[in-house]
């Protein structure tokens, strides 16, 4: 039996979203399931110990750059033929496209299982997934996303960086897609001041280099809390995973570190700021904060200025005792 799964969008949170999705066909059907996403999702940074998945066939298609292999009629016709040589037996695919739904159809796949066609619009993903895989396999699908990496990567990981079980490990996700997405670095070092007063705490820094995100960076590690921060802004995302696996808890902007740490079981409070809450809260390894005085967060809300690091410290303390 061979299958592949169709996630299309762009991003490292959208891929983890459906994880729990595509772990339940693994198991319904006893084999590791093949992906075709997007390569900015990085999957094959982060999913190549993880036992579910089998091959990760990157979708060369985007309307915004010309002449990439898979984009028009041409390159359909192109990811149909590569797609056949794979010989997949089912296929699901994760949106109401029918140009997936044609381009699976062309490459053979004989049993082809999709959210329904022309319906994208105000569409709920997890919702649309939950049905998906309910009305093909009779599975209600309640698990967390789940990311493996091998038990030696974390010993070595903890030796190389100095990670003591005695501290408080903390991830700090302090990057972001968007400049409204980014919390002030002040809301931060707030939070790292007070607990480090209750606590011998070790802060890991991750984000980009973005101009913006690297100001946000500097100012903490410039710091009087400098000494206690290990940026990880030169490391690879999966050199990073281990040292996030090796962290009691975590405190994430809206950014790719919020969702691979949830999925990877590290207790992870999620700042709300810009984004829709489904992406913060979707997994019980999540603890949203929104800004004062907003009781529903989604794009425009343009709180990052009115994040409350109060509510992150009750949360964190909360987590941690």
């Amino acid at each position: 039996m061979k299958i592949l799964a169709v996630q299309n969008r762009m991003g490292i949170g959208d891929s983890i979203i459906f994880l729990p999705f595509i772990e339940a066909i693994s198991k319904k059907f006893n084999t590791p399931v093949s992906l075709l996403v997007q390569e900015n999702s990085k999957c094959k940074e982060y999913l190549k110990q993880t036992d579910y998945i089998d091959e990760i066939i990157i979708l060369k298609r985007n309307n915004k750059i010309k002449n990439l292999e898979h984009n028009g009629f041409f390159g359909s016709l192109r990811l149909a033929n590569e797609l056949k040589k794979y010989n997949f037996n089912k296929v699901f695919i994760f949106n109401s496209s029918l140009r997936y739904n044609l381009i699976t159809k062309l490459s053979g796949i004989k049993q082809i299982y999709q959210f329904p066609l022309f319906q994208k619009k105000g569409q709920n993903m997890i919702r649309a997934s939950n049905k998906l895989i309910f009305d093909s396999i009779g599975i209600k699908v309640k698990k967390n996303p789940k990311i493996h990496i091998n038990d030696l990567d974390v010993i070595k990981a903890a030796k190389k960086y100095d990670i003591s079980k005695n501290d408080l490990n903390v991830l700090l996700g302090i990057g972001g897609s968007g400049p409204t997405k980014r919390i002030p670095a002040k809301t931060y070092l707030k939070v790292m001041e007070e607990i480090s007063k209750e606590k011998k705490c070790k802060f890991f820094l991750a984000t980009g280099k973005n101009e913006e995100e690297q100001k946000i960076l500097n100012e903490i590690i410039n710091s009087s809390l400098k000494n206690f921060c290990q940026p990880l802004d030169n490391l690879s995302l999966n050199e990073c995973l281990p040292i996030i696996k090796n962290c009691n808890v975590s405190v994430c902007n809206d950014t790719s570190f919020s969702h691979l740490s949830s999925a990877l079981g590290v207790e992870t409070i999620t700042l709300m700021a810009d984004t829709p809450l489904m992406y913060g809260n979707y997994s019980s390894k999540m603890h949203p904060i929104l800004p004062d005085d907003v009781n529903e967060v989604t794009h425009g809300t343009l709180g990052k200025d009115k994040i409350n690091p109060q509510k992150i410290l009750n949360k964190l303390k909360l987590i941690i005792s």
